[in-house]
């Protein structure tokens, strides 16, 4: 059996060098003052024999939250929760559960309070899962093992827990991956714990049971109340379902807090030194960028109707350049992941005479211009009016406008309509060859305006 506890993150100190990494940041020192503390470090080095893995760790972690510990592999993550589960002795420093030093609680002390789903694969013979689920109890069963009716309630209240009633006939071996997983959450919480350490808990599943594990998870630290400290590697999970991340990597605390502030995109960048991608913390996603070698298109955008457009053509190697996007704009955000050239007005602001002529500018080197068929208001007029720049000029475009859903558009002989993503890409697919536009270099010094 394995024990854990899992608590959030609260650095109360940090070492120098977790300072001079996070430039005193205010949100590092900042400690959850109205929640308990469940688990403390104080100058914990963790590691293997003598050598060290993390180093100067000082942290509080409260109670009923949801703490991601995020970093590359080899960073320290599992290590750091095989110390606070006791299967590691630290190499320096001091661990206190409740006030308690970590050392001088006995195994059955240690299991009343934390519980443990590590990714050591077991798989016990001639096991049902209730039976399975029911080992949990033993830190409070009597010295044969024997369980009451508190007990069973206990291991019944578990498999509910983690959706999993349906499943405590089954054998456990015959479970596949992700039920497994749910069966072991289900026996952490028999435990009865006021910590649950996961290590990697989706690991091997599907995004059908990644998606239940992790909401299994997140409604925990609500509902009963219990602290989840979980490893993970997808930092886009992580910044939905986390109240506090911490990102460590090469033997320290990087930072620390509230996702929502530490999860900026050239902090994530720099903890998995990210190369053709980019983490963007307005969308909670990692956008991937494309080659760029293909050819060179401007996007007439805006009010989330780019965003599918954008990914598109980032796949097939297109360079893009788009505007005028709002800065408050989905398409905005999106854009910027994918590495495109935004021209950009302020948010709620009426798109000016500056923002257009850097747009025609763009427009004026492109292959291939997409109108993306954005609805039509006072604060993006400019952009039909870049479009009829553009038909007037004899420059083709295609688009996803539907009709009547336009101001007083030239006549369509140099539109190409496409009812659908695609057609668009049929159309794009047929034009962007011909034009023998692109190749791998950027876009070519900026003629004067179409």
């Amino acid at each position: 059996m394995y024990f854990f506890s899992a608590s959030p993150f609260h650095p109360i100190t940090l070492s120098s060098v977790d300072k001079a990494l996070v430039n005193n940041k205010t949100r590092c020192t900042m400690n959850e003052k109205t929640a308990p503390s469940i688990l403390t470090c104080r100058n914990l080095t963790v590691g293997y024999k003598d050598k060290a893995v993390l180093s100067g760790l000082n942290l509080d972690f409260a109670a009923g939250q949801f703490i991601s510990l995020l970093g590359p592999n080899g960073a320290g993550k599992t290590t750091l929760l095989r110390t606070l589960s006791r299967h590691l002795d630290p190499l320096a420093g001091h661990i206190a559960i409740a006030g308690r030093p970590l050392d001088q609680m006995s195994a059955m002390e240690l299991a009343a309070v934390m519980a443990v789903v590590l990714t050591d694969k077991i798989s016990p013979p001639l096991f049902t899962v209730y039976e399975f689920v029911a080992l949990g109890r033993y830190p409070h069963t009597d010295f044969l093992g024997r369980l009451g009716a508190a007990d069973h309630q206990a291991v019944r209240h578990a498999l509910a827990a983690v959706h999993a009633d349906d499943l405590a006939a089954r054998t456990f071996s015959d479970l596949s991956d992700g039920e497994r997983q749910k069966a072991l959450v289900a026996r952490a919480l028999a435990q009865q714990p006021r910590l649950l350490l996961l290590d990697e808990p989706t690991l091997h599943l599907d995004l059908k049971h990644r998606v239940e594990v992790m909401g299994i998870l997140r409604n925990l630290c609500r509902s009963e109340g219990i602290t989840v400290l979980a490893s993970l590697h997808d930092v886009d999970v992580a910044a939905k379902v986390s109240d506090r991340v911490a990102l460590v990597k090469s033997g320290v605390l990087v930072d620390w807090g509230m996702p929502e502030i530490v999860l900026e995109n050239s902090a994530v960048a720099g903890l998995y030194d990210f190369d053709g991608a980019d983490f963007d913390h307005h969308l909670g996603s990692i956008e991937l960028r494309g080659t760029g070698n293909r050819g060179r298109a401007f996007v007439l955008a805006g009010m989330g109707s780019g965003a599918l457009i954008y990914r598109m053509l980032s796949k097939r190697g297109f360079r893009m350049a788009t505007g005028v996007l709002h800065t408050n704009d989905l398409d905005y955000f999106v854009a910027r992941s994918l590495g495109a050239e935004c021209i950009c007005q302020a948010a709620m602001q009426a798109i000016d005479d500056r923002a257009l002529a850097e747009a025609r500018r763009w427009l004026a080197v492109c292959d291939v211009v997409i109108d993306c068929g954005f609805a039509v208001g006072p604060m993006n007029q400019g952009n039909i009016n870049l479009l009829n720049t553009v038909l007037a000029k004899g420059k083709p475009v295609l688009s996803l406008r539907p009709n009547g859903r336009e101001l007083a558009l030239p006549a369509d002989g140099q539109i190409i309509r496409c009812a659908d993503m695609a057609q668009l890409l049929a159309a794009l697919d047929q034009r962007v060859p011909a034009m023998g536009g692109g190749g791998s270099a950027p876009y070519p010094e900026m003629r004067e305006a179409v």
